[in-house]
């Protein structure tokens, strides 16, 4: 693999997107990771960290003009930053959604439209979104996260419709639960309705040792790689839970697929 296949992983800070960014250097990629602060971000061998907050867009304007002043093209663009929330549908602020949705959302609709200019002029690029099994299989007390993920699973659907005549694929990446700090420090929703208190923090349990004897991102990473760099696939779930996920959710009916999931998270 040469220098000359640029690419761009978003939220390296930490997790899966510093997994991923390694994964891609190791491959011998030209690699530009994005994080909010880089003077408390951990340097990666083999990576070029640009400043950029996904949520503004003259950061994410500002950030993407610096690589392409200095690697001329753009290959692959992995849309890696995200934010997750914990609470009930009910407790969930218009704030605190509209936040979720700034980052999980309108953050991989801004890099895109930064990104998509510079590939339709090179006629060809791979936009790589990594999204959640919450994406297709919503979970309780996640409702906004899951929200989010539908948001980006029918967004970057569209978006492969509409960009591929100009050599430009899309790929989504739907991973389960991954031992990471996004998911260990999880966000609960500010304002709390007693009648869902039990509930919740059984829910909340649940999640917790799901993640504590989750993976480390490492699988995901090299999935993330292979959907960028291999043969084009519009959805890739890793090997394990996520692959199993999919396929009850693909073939099962609803109502044992319900039922199978209410006694995953311990609700009557």
């Amino acid at each position: 693999m040469s220098n000359s296949i640029v690419v761009v992983v978003t939220g390296v800070s930490s997790g899966i997107g510093r997994a991923t960014a390694e994964k891609f250097a190791k491959r011998g990629c030209k690699v530009f990771g994005t994080v909010r602060n880089p003077a408390n971000a951990h340097p990666i061998p083999g990576v070029q960290l640009i400043p950029m907050d996904v949520r503004d867009d003259v950061s994410v304007q500002r950030g993407f003009q610096t690589i392409i002043t200095q690697a001329r093209r753009i290959d692959v663009l992995v849309n890696s930053a995200g934010v997750t929330l914990l609470g009930a549908t009910e407790e969930t602020s218009l704030a605190e959604a509209q936040s979720l949705f700034d980052t999980n959302v309108f953050g991989i609709l801004r890099t895109t439209q930064a990104v998509l200019p510079k590939m339709r002029a090179q006629g060809s690029g791979r936009i790589v979104n990594v999204s959640s099994v919450l994406g297709f299989l919503p979970a309780p007390y996640m409702g906004l996260y899951s929200a989010s993920k539908h948001a980006v699973e029918g967004m970057s659907e569209t978006l492969d419709h509409e960009v591929r005549k100009f050599g430009i694929r899309v790929v989504l990446v739907e991973p389960s639960y991954t031992r990471t700090h996004l998911d260990l420090n999880a966000p609960h929703a500010a304002s709390k309705i007693a009648a869902y208190n039990e509930d919740r923090a059984v829910v909340s349990r649940a999640i917790q040792k799901s993640v504590n004897e989750a993976p480390a991102p490492d699988g995901v990473a090299t999935t993330i790689v292979d959907a960028a760099l291999g043969e084009w696939k519009m959805r890739r779930t890793p090997k394990g839970e996520a692959s199993l996920l999919r396929k009850l959710r693909r073939f099962m009916p609803a109502g044992p697929v319900d039922a199978s999931l209410r006694k995953t998270f311990a609700l009557a």
